[in-house]
């Protein structure tokens, strides 16, 4: 087990770029399309377990492993009224509540009872608190069967309001045909459906120098996405609610190249009618970036109505977003359908 010194952390470098943040209050009426809570139950589970992902511990900490990828826990990580303080402070009146992986793919037949203990527990949280949070469910995908049975019990009984798919199940993307169900399912019932980073297929090559987070995971994102739009997707869903979180990872930056690879030098093509772009254009993005010019890119690239407040909490202070989204100077009413309204709309709230 790998015993090293716990590198500096987003969590490290986002404190420190919000402290000035602190103390400003912010007006409520704010919906947080990304928020996330680890279940105590879920990690005394992972503790029993001895091969990937499990949970170790190292003197009074606790480090969930995932592969070669390991991450430290803090106690806001666990700790759902923390969350509500912080929502609070940062003016959020809603946030969709999500776990955070590992998900149930990784378990093999056990996905099914991992994925309804990961659900109740969410359904459970939002129940704690019915004004300030809504559910993402999480689904199992051992059989289809067992897909479809755990959607039906999380939207028919559990209230949820949408799905957190990640954009590598067990090193699958979700575009193969065995996740395919799924998006004929959540396009038939208009259900949201993010697209988050999961322990990166591209670890080994952003391990060096602490990049998994930072770069390992938007690869993830992108990777997946990408994936999605040449395996026709979103040609054959054109009503499927995709969102993808971090303003698209790196692909809105990089989709003018993958126009001209299908589009003038034919690869890839075989499952697109229309540049890659076109479709990348009707998807939702997130603003979980601690840089303006990124929010501001994806905003002229999907427009405004497709750009959705996100905090990734409790990684991220949510104010940093708030703050970057600032700086771009929209007017009142561009800045409220970015903060809430445009979340009403996809998610019913």
């Amino acid at each position: 087990m790998n015993q090293e010194r716990e590198p500096p952390s987003r969590r490290e470098f986002f404190s420190g770029a919000t402290a000035a943040l602190a103390q400003t209050a912010e007006p409520p009426g704010k919906i947080d399309c990304q928020s996330h809570l680890f279940s105590e139950e879920f990690l005394r589970f992972l503790e029993k377990r001895k091969t990937s992902p499990y949970v170790y511990r190292q003197g009074e900490d606790r480090y969930v492993v995932v592969g070669e990828w390991r991450r430290r826990l803090m106690p806001q990580h666990t700790d759902a009224a923390a969350k509500i303080a912080a929502m609070d402070a940062a003016g959020i009146e809603k946030a969709a509540l999500s776990i955070n992986d590992p998900g149930p793919e990784l378990f093999g037949s056990d996905s099914p009872a991992v994925a309804r203990m990961l659900n109740d527990f969410i359904a459970g949280t939002v129940r704690r608190y019915p004004t300030r949070l809504f559910g993402l469910a999480v689904l199992p995908f051992s059989s289809t069967d067992a897909m479809l049975g755990e959607l039906e019990r999380c939207f028919g009984k559990l209230g949820m309001k949408g799905i957190l798919l990640y954009s590598n199940l067990k090193g699958r993307f979700p575009d193969e045909s065995d996740f395919r169900p799924l998006f004929a399912e959540a396009e038939k019932r208009g259900i949201p459906v993010l697209l988050h980073p999961a322990a990166p297929v591209t670890y080994e090559a952003t391990s060096g120098y602490n990049m998994a987070a930072g770069l390992g995971l938007m690869f993830d994102t992108t990777i997946a996405l990408a994936r999605l739009i040449l395996a026709g997707v979103l040609e054959q869903h054109p009503r499927l609610k995709l969102v993808c979180p971090h303003v698209g990872g790196a692909l809105p930056y990089l989709i003018g190249r993958l126009d001209h690879q299908t589009m003038a030098l034919k690869r890839g093509a075989e499952n697109i009618r229309k540049p890659p772009s076109e479709y990348l254009r009707t998807i939702y993005l997130d603003a979980v970036s601690p840089i303006s010019l990124a929010i501001r890119y994806g905003i002229d690239f999907v427009g405004l109505e497709r750009m959705l407040y996100s905090s990734d909490h409790p990684w991220v202070d949510p104010k940093l977003i708030t703050a970057e989204i600032r700086k771009l100077r929209l007017s009142p009413g561009d800045e409220a359908k970015i903060f809430s309204g445009n979340a009403r709309k996809l998610f019913g709230v």
